[in-house]
């Protein structure tokens, strides 16, 4: 969690005219910096594109980028108003929904929250959280360094996950440039603000992870799939298997 989400946490949050989502636009080479996170990169964080790294990357499943793309393509809003990518940005960005899914596309910042470990603690981010708002099946934290997860908006006047199937462990699908990753539903956020994911879904999707000035500034796209959710919500695996299987019939090849 970033910012005000931390605030979300102690307060114990448990928590139609259609317009064009264009597709995700090629990996930045910049990073990007979300509110309080500046300055250089936190030391011994690894590149996305290593070799060491990319060893540790779930294999990609079948179902292309640009198919799921253009599943995505048209926004009937589900949002009663819209979301800003970062704070002091403008509130732009609209949560889209259909039958099977909610989506929308932002940028991706860094969330390092949860179980610290070599990547994510308070030393390599100023804004640490040693809690998420989900826990493992054993009750422990979820780790961002080893967890692909998703972060959504706490609920609001705009938007309310819950009310969308969207809870603890929904399985998403997650596109930037070429690559599609899959996910889970780990931590909730501000209210206002969307378009965060853990150290371990940047690093697989090729973006770079570090919390103080990694991520990605636009062009990533979340696809979440109602009602669904990975058992346990630790195994990245699950997640991929289930995500795989639910955008297959997303895209009509099921």
């Amino acid at each position: 969690m970033r910012v005000r989400s931390l605030m979300l946490a102690a307060a114990g949050v448990a928590l139609i005219a259609p317009t064009a989502l264009p597709g995700a636009a090629p990996p930045p080479e910049a990073g990007h910096e979300r509110a309080g996170h500046g300055g250089p990169s936190a030391g011994n964080v690894p590149r996305a594109g290593s070799a060491a790294e990319a060893r540790k990357t779930p294999s990609p499943g079948n179902v292309r980028a640009t198919e799921l793309l253009a599943a995505v393509r048209d926004c009937a809003p589900v949002s009663d108003d819209r979301f800003s990518s970062d704070d002091g940005e403008p509130a732009d960005i609209e949560v889209c929904g259909r039958r099977e899914a909610v989506f929308w596309k932002a940028d991706l910042d860094i969330d390092c929250d949860g179980r610290p470990g070599r990547h994510c603690n308070e030393r390599t981010d100023p804004l640490f959280c040693d809690t998420t708002a989900f826990q493992q099946s054993d009750g422990r934290q979820l780790s961002a360094e080893r967890l692909p997860y998703v972060v959504v908006p706490g609920p609001s006047h705009r938007w309310n996950h819950q009310e969308h199937d969207v809870r603890r462990g929904t399985v998403a699908a997650v596109i930037h440039g070429d690559r599609v990753r899959y996910a889970v539903v780990g931590d909730v956020g501000p209210d206002d603000i969307i378009g965060e994911a853990s150290y371990a879904l940047a690093r697989n999707l090729g973006i770079r992870p570090d919390p103080k000035g990694g991520g990605a500034p636009s062009g990533v796209t979340y696809i979440l799939f109602k009602g669904s959710s990975a058992s346990p919500i630790e195994s990245p695996g699950a997640a991929a298997a289930q995500g795989e299987r639910l955008a297959r019939e997303l895209v009509g090849r099921s």
